[in-house]
């Protein structure tokens, strides 16, 4: 089960967990979930994931945000993992569910029905009854950052959740949807770190490329480049409900 929705943390209360490193020894994804869930390891992002929940959004200004950090959601036993940026201000960040009440979200989860992995065409909260057989959705960033840019050190703090994740994963992944440059290259640096063959240099980022590597185990990942479901990205066409269909398709061959 997901971790049960908190109230915001604040001032003068010791976090539940603050250090990502403690994912290596999770045995179970709920586990990794809780962590991620609990995590206060980066000042400025925690800071302003706080700040967006007590100045909402006038829209859903009703709502109690989640404010935490955003577990991946999806398949224990996916062949397939969505590799995003990091969840939205008043997205993930209010939900507390990946690609969840937001533009972003609504495409891909539209996408992901079309193809047969989701059991609905909307994402909308963390209680809409939303199930994803075959994928998982994660982010290497796991709060929403300001202006959706973490800087590097961020990612690499909050890298051992994505990297235990696909560890745990590992007995059923085939395949590795990359969302936009920065879901490429974290995801990369990643399997490189964990023994994948990954060359080097390491290719661009490109739309529809495709990537085979291998472990030295004999286990088989394909990465599949995507351009990024922001809504800057649909609005202007750079990305077509076609394009993204082609991509995720792919991932059922």
């Amino acid at each position: 089960m997901r971790p049960s929705l908190p109230e915001v943390h604040t001032a003068g209360v010791a976090p539940t967990h603050s250090d990502p490193g403690l994912a290596r020894t999770a045995t179970t994804l709920p586990e990794v979930d809780a962590l991620v869930a609990g995590c206060f390891a980066c000042p400025r992002l925690v800071a302003w994931r706080e700040r967006v929940a007590r100045d909402k959004r006038a829209s859903f200004a009703a709502q109690t945000y989640w404010g935490r950090g955003v577990p991946g959601f999806g398949d224990a036993h996916a062949r397939t993992v969505v590799v995003g940026l990091a969840p939205s201000a008043h997205g993930g960040n209010r939900t507390g569910r990946m690609f969840t009440g937001d533009p972003s979200g609504d495409v891909l989860v539209a996408a992901l029905h079309r193809v047969g992995y989701a059991n609905q065409p909307t994402s909308v909260s963390a209680d809409d009854g939303l199930e994803l057989t075959g994928v998982r959705l994660v982010a290497p960033v796991r709060c929403a950052p300001p202006d959706n840019k973490p800087t590097p050190d961020e990612r690499r703090t909050c890298a051992p959740y994505l990297a235990r994740e696909l560890e745990l994963l590992a007995p059923t992944l085939r395949h590795a949807v990359a969302l936009g440059a920065y879901g490429w290259q974290a995801l990369l640096a990643t399997l490189a770190e964990q023994g994948w063959h990954v060359p080097r240099p390491r290719p661009r980022f490109a739309h529809a490329a495709t990537l085979d590597l291998t472990h030295d185990d004999g286990r088989t990942l394909r990465v599949h480049g995507c351009f990024h479901v922001s809504a800057r990205n649909t609005y202007t066409g750079l990305l077509t409900p076609a394009m993204l269909d082609d991509v995720l398709a792919a991932t059922l061959a």
